[in-house]
């Protein structure tokens, strides 16, 4: 089927006075020779941009005294948005619709259904907004019922479908044209939306708020070969991020391409320097922000106006990371990716006995699971004047969320290895791990004790590896090393080594080189509960059912940074006076050295005391 084209938009004036001018030489003609209408409800019923722009009206309060504008598409980018909406119906395919605020984008996808509607037959449309207030409530503005409507009562009455009486063919969530027999209906929002029906197309409006989003993607799949998902962002733990990282058709609508907010755009130059892209509309003698980002005076006052970094991420920047509550500065993460992130020297797998887990040789290859960024010796193995430090997040292995390994070299604070595979069972991670602390001259290891963690640390016992660490009671003063190995995670222990660790990036104490593992940061958010989570993790619709463990490289970087400050050698400490031989006192310490230390004698064989 051929694509639906614009032959007649160009006839359109798009200067306001002009365009209204033009609105009544063609109103007078039809009044002066009816049959001119025919022709020029033809011409709508080929053109939608024709149709639009040369009879539509919208809505903008902000503009007084006169709210009621006319309908004039931008053909800078909302030609092409329009023609992608309806070509998206017409061809039967999904279209996802990335947008900042205030780009017409909710009208489009309501006028869109509304054009098919009008002029052609027997079609079936169903309108989605996460409550019914949204979809049709009278006299409010943010309804999508509400936008046709007024489109309608804006139309000449010649234009309006034959026979269509609002008060037999319009009610609650509900329109008929009775000329076309086609209809529009509407309906909130929830996991069972649109199950068991079938439509011409599907509009999802707003849906990166809709928490039941991958539940309703079920449900309408089959319903329509057209959905179009419409919203601003809402961080990264929705169905419409997701969707973000599929092969759908996708349309951006950043506030940038806009003719009213991008005059004077302008962006940092490699240099530093100002680079203006836009310079009609750039203010003589502005002071530019020089971010890196895209930005124009109009933006700049946005952010003034803005609450929070979360709002002009979400309202502005089309940024999925940014518009959650992100528990790691952006800028600054961003920032220790442009000065520390590069690719690993080398990309291979260590192959190891796999009784003993003793390491046998690092084979280097394209496709392999193990990032080194260190380079190896002739003999193939690391070099070992360094200690190195090993954190490891544990996962099931059943696909839903990565196993991770992070590696440190202890003296520079520098990552040298990462490790992560989602299908890696927990009892065969632990000897990949000793392998490779073995392999890199008995590292120390450190890893998460909860869930699967369990069958890990049993398997790093069974292996006889001792250069572990063994968890600590976090809420003494003295930190007393207990029996048990492995790091505990609780909402306050996750909150301690995070913030250990968001410290340490921030700052530039620890040197991440992975861009992925730093990437990871940004989808880390505070929670509802006052505790810091990825932004999955409390989703009540994750669909890989992973929860706590998304975020992988996060924690795992975190464990390893645990294992390095505690590998930092400590001040010393003013000389305690000493106690007299044969003292109670002097008794009384002997006796405490001859109890048994659980773990530090192991850690001090391997010199880590």
């Amino acid at each position: 089927m051929a694509s639906i084209q614009s032959p007649f938009a160009h006839r359109v004036p798009t200067e306001v006075k002009a365009n209204l001018h033009y609105r009544a030489r063609i109103h007078r003609r039809v009044m002066e020779d009816p049959s001119y209408a025919d022709v020029l409800w033809n011409a709508c019923s080929i053109d939608p941009i024709f149709y639009v722009n040369a009879f539509g009206w919208t809505y903008d309060p902000r503009r007084q005294p006169f709210p009621r504008v006319p309908f004039i598409l931008y053909e800078e980018f909302q030609w092409e948005v329009m023609l992608e909406i309806v070509n998206a119906i017409q061809d039967g395919h999904d279209l996802l619709i990335m947008k900042s605020r205030d780009m017409g984008a909710s009208w489009m996808c309501c006028i869109g259904p509304e054009w098919f509607w009008h002029f052609r037959p027997d079609l079936s449309f169903l309108l989605l907004s996460r409550v019914e207030e949204y979809v049709d409530k009278r006299d409010n503005p943010k309804a999508l019922f509400w936008k046709i409507d007024f489109f309608h009562d804006h139309l000449p009455r010649w234009l309006m479908p034959p026979g269509y009486d609002r008060n037999m063919h319009r009610s609650m969530m509900h329109m008929l044209n009775p000329h076309t027999r086609s209809v529009i209906d509407g309906e909130s929002t929830n996991k069972r939306a649109g199950r068991g029906d079938r439509r011409t197309a599907i509009l999802h409006d707003e849906f990166a708020a809709v928490e039941q989003g991958h539940s309703v993607l079920r449900a309408t799949r089959d319903a329509t070969r057209c959905r179009l998902f419409n919203s601003t962002p809402e961080g990264t733990g929705n169905a419409y991020y997701d969707l973000t990282l599929t092969n759908i058709k996708k349309l951006s609508l950043h506030w940038s391409k806009h003719p009213e907010k991008n005059r004077g755009l302008y962006t940092t130059a490699e240099d530093g320097t100002l680079r203006v892209l836009i310079e009609d509309g750039y203010p003589e003698g502005y002071l530019p922000i020089l971010d890196g980002k895209l930005r124009s005076s109009w933006y700049d006052n946005e952010c003034k106006r803005a609450a929070s970094e979360r709002e002009i991420a979400q309202e502005l920047d089309i940024d999925f990371l940014g518009s959650g509550y992100q528990y790691f500065s952006a800028e600054a993460v961003r920032a220790k990716i442009r000065e520390y992130a590069r690719p690993p020297s080398i990309i291979g797998d260590l192959s190891y006995d796999t009784t003993t887990a003793e390491p046998l040789e690092f084979r280097e290859e394209p496709a392999g699971k193990v990032k080194l960024w260190f380079l190896l010796g002739r003999d193939g193995k690391p070099p070992l004047d360094h200690k190195y430090v090993l954190g490891v997040d544990v996962s099931a292995g059943t696909g839903s969320s990565n196993s991770t390994i992070c590696g440190y070299d202890a003296v520079t604070n520098e990552k040298a290895l990462e490790f992560a595979s989602p299908y890696i069972r927990p009892e065969e991670l632990a000897k990949l791990a000793v392998a490779i602390s073995r392999w890199l001259g008995g590292a120390y290891l450190v890893w998460e004790s909860n869930g699967p963690g369990r069958q890990f640390g049993s398997r790093v016992l069974e292996l006889r590896y001792h250069n572990i660490y063994y968890r600590k009671r976090e809420e003494s003063l003295a930190k007393e090393i207990t029996k048990v190995p492995g790091w505990a995670s609780t909402k306050e222990t996750k909150l301690v080594l995070m913030g250990e660790y968001r410290s340490a990036v921030e700052k530039g104490d620890c040197i991440n080189r992975s861009k992925e593992a730093m990437e990871e940061c940004l989808e880390y958010i505070f929670d509802a509960t006052g505790g810091v989570s990825h932004s999955r993790e409390n989703s009540k619709d994750d669909p890989s059912g992973a929860k706590a463990n998304h975020g992988d490289r996060v924690i795992a970087d975190a464990l390893a940074w645990r294992g390095l400050s505690e590998r930092q050698k400590k001040p010393d400490q003013p000389p305690k006076p000493e106690v007299p031989y044969g003292s109670l006192a002097w008794r009384l310490k002997q006796r405490e050295l001859e109890k048994p230390k659980p773990g530090r004698e192991l850690l001090k064989k391997d010199g880590w005391y």
